[in-house]
């Protein structure tokens, strides 16, 4: 790809059909803004220097690459402590490696506030080789811009993006932390009297306490045990009620297909087939869906063929994959999800819908392939299916006796989310916000270690930790750099989507084609401003 966008006759070619205003004009929109789109690509590569920048610009992209893939593993090493250093009682909740113990993560959940202590200074303190690393990256993403013509990497970053430009950003972000700012104050008062009251001796309310108090104060106000809502929550019944809500809001369903032999790369890969009502067959997904030694524990959706008009007319049908990390169904039960698996369930096949209904002329815009502040927008629409009664409802049952899920047991889980949620959203405030200082003005004003002590004692409110460097753990500066806010931005969009188009009728058809035909159908191929207007 990078050898294609620098390959100087093709770009020639282009610009002359861009100026081209005549052939421009018979053009349709799409093809238009896919024309521009791949000069966009052509010029953030450096394809209008001279040899010798151009040379310059290929051996940054190169470079960056690599720092990277070499920070990304750094994110996830472990840090070692003689473990003389730990008392005794604590020691047994990390590895020992001979007189050493390895932290290779925060604890959050752990009861015990020591151990969340000792975690989150070990495991967060700084690695010189990786803060290099950082610097070394932040630096020649910068370099880079500048040379094709940014001022800073926000900028180059955040061309044909909802948000278009890191001013933008800024000011949603202040808009969103002005709102925030007395909820958040509220729930770190709560998590506060909620630490007195289990550790009166050490009771301020510091970084690692955030994820467990917060999670101690819903389970104390609303009993929301997994344990209570798994058995309503069965990976059949869950697919049901996913295949219900397509069929009412889209008319569509998803049908079971027999895989041929060497089709799958494991055995326990289905394949579903999504065929619309009166259009017929809409394309392929693969369910990669439980635990396996050897698989990425992560959830997502990736796309092995996109959508795109042939040249015989004909449409190319799109195939993804979907890859969750379920466990496995028992001998006296199926496999169970806990209300978050349900959730992450809906959000993913949120995307592959997006992927499914794309209709474009170019796979370079087909479905999820748009603006990565709009791409989250149809799974996080699919959240709040996932979290409204007259949805739940249509599914939930008890997989031994089939009694639905009681009405005040889905209030619960829904009251449960909001508690908290200010501080929780702060903090992601506090990263995105962090995420544009790394990727705006050069050379930054002070350390990378300073900015997130005075970003996170203004924007998030609780104290840095000295000798910390949770910035060298922030393994989104890599895929998301400069675009960190844009699930905040997707969640706003999502909100108001939910709010104007389904919240009254979540089984709304009319509705559901308008979001269809507006929206979903164009993948990248449309401004994004002009989708969510529409």
């Amino acid at each position: 790809l990078s050898r294609l966008n620098t390959d100087v006759e093709l770009c020639q070619s282009l610009r002359r059909l861009l100026a081209d205003e005549i052939v421009m004009s018979s053009l349709d929109p799409e093809t238009r803004r896919v024309a521009e789109l791949f000069m966009f690509d052509f010029e953030i590569s450096g394809i209008h220097l001279d040899e010798e920048k151009r040379k310059k610009a290929v051996n940054l992209n190169v470079r960056i690459l690599d720092l990277c893939n070499e920070f990304l593993t750094g994110t996830h090493l472990p840090n070692k402590i003689d473990k003389h250093v730990l008392p005794e009682h604590i020691r047994y909740n990390f590895t020992a490696e001979g007189n050493y113990l390895q932290v290779a993560g925060l604890h959050a959940d752990c009861p015990d506030d020591l151990v969340r202590e000792a975690a989150y200074k070990i495991f967060l303190y700084p690695n010189a080789e990786q803060l290099s690393r950082l610097e070394e990256l932040l630096a020649s993403r910068n370099s880079l811009a500048e040379l094709v013509g940014y001022d800073t990497f926000a900028h180059r970053a955040l061309q044909g993006t909802m948000a278009r430009n890191p001013e933008t950003v800024r000011q949603f972000l202040e808009l969103l932390s002005d709102q925030l700012s007395k909820r958040t104050q509220k729930d770190f008062e709560m998590m506060t009297k909620m630490k007195m009251k289990l550790n009166p001796q050490n009771s301020k309310l510091m970084p690692w306490d955030h994820p467990y108090y917060s999670g101690v104060l819903r389970a104390e106000r609303y009993n929301i045990d997994p344990g209570l809502y798994c058995p309503f929550f069965s990976l059949g019944a869950c697919m049901e009620g996913l295949n219900s809500l397509f069929s009412q809001l889209l008319g569509i369903s998803l049908y079971a297909e027999q895989t041929r032999k060497g089709e799958v790369w494991s055995e326990d890969v289905r394949k579903l087939a999504v065929v619309h009502e009166t259009e017929g067959l809409l394309g392929y997904i693969y369910c990669d869906f439980f635990q396996r030694p050897d698989k990425p524990h992560q959830d997502c959706h990736f796309t092995v063929r996109g959508g795109r008009q042939k040249e015989n007319g004909e449409y190319q049908l799109p195939v993804v994959v979907l890859m969750l990390s379920l466990p496995r169904s028992t001998r006296g039960a199926p496999t169970l999800l806990s209300p978050g698996m349900m959730e992450n369930l809906f959000h993913e096949m949120g995307h592959a819908m997006h992927s499914m209904l794309g209709r474009t002329r170019y796979q370079h815009v087909t479905g999820t392939r748009c603006p990565t502040d709009f791409a989250e927008v149809p799974s996080i629409l699919m959240e709040y299916f996932a979290n409204d009664y007259r949805v739940v409802n249509q599914f939930a049952r008890h997989y031994k006796t089939g009694q639905p899920l009681p009405k005040n047991m889905v209030s619960r889980l829904c009251e449960s989310k909001k508690v908290c949620a200010a501080a929780d959203m702060q903090l992601q405030v506090f990263y995105a916000a962090l995420d544009q200082i790394y990727h705006g003005k050069h050379p930054l004003k002070k350390s990378t270690t300073e900015i997130l002590k005075e970003t996170q004692e203004k924007v998030y409110g609780l104290p840095y930790v000295p000798n910390t460097a949770w910035q060298l753990r922030f393994s989104h500066l890599v895929g998301y750099g400069a675009k960190y806010y844009s699930y905040l931005m997707s969640r706003a969009v999502a909100s108001m989507v939910w709010k104007q188009c389904f919240a009254q009728d979540p089984f709304d058809r009319a509705m559901g084609e308008r979001y269809r035909r507006e929206m979903l159908a164009h993948g990248g191929g449309k401004e994004p401003i002009l989708m969510v207007e529409g």
